[in-house]
């Protein structure tokens, strides 16, 4: 039987370990907010669709571990591992600069689509259909949670 005490302890582990709120989580796993709100809580139990929605998204957990505790968190790990010595190990240098790397894109890209000539991509996206409608807007959502609107400077 699962123990929702020490499963709510694995999944706000997760949660913290990939940096995401309840909110960020409950959209990047495709289930309502309330759904990670009532889990946490423990109003409710998680579904096997929770669970395979977790797994899907992150492959590297372990879930014999996710569900009862038991082994290391992730697949890949050959020594055990507690949630509270996993909340102690500081994350790796190149996770750092992953982020880096992925905030400086984003800035770049978010460069780009204020300047007046979009990237031909864009400029095609923005051609189709103007015979007969005219894009007021588009909105660019990024993985994170964050989003972007970009209003065409002179819409046809």
């Amino acid at each position: 039987m699962l123990n929702t005490e020490d499963f709510i302890k694995r999944l706000e582990f997760i949660m913290d370990h990939y940096s995401l709120s309840a909110s960020s989580f409950a959209d990047k796993i495709g289930v309502q907010r309330s759904s990670i709100s009532h889990l946490l809580s423990g109003r409710n139990k998680p579904s096997l669709d929770f669970v395979m929605k977790i797994l899907d998204l992150f492959p590297e957990l372990n879930l014999y571990w996710f569900l009862d505790g038991k082994g290391s968190y992730l697949k890949n790990d050959s020594e055990q591992i507690s949630v509270e010595e996993a909340q102690n190990t500081p994350t790796p240098i190149f996770e750092e600069v992953k982020k880096e790397e992925e905030s400086a894109m984003k800035v770049e890209n978010a460069e780009e689509l204020k300047s007046d000539n979009p990237p031909s991509s864009y400029a095609n996206l923005l051609n189709q259909n103007s015979s007969t409608k005219q894009i007021d807007t588009i909105v660019f959502f990024y993985n994170d949670g964050t989003f972007y609107d970009y209003k065409p400077s002179n819409p046809k």
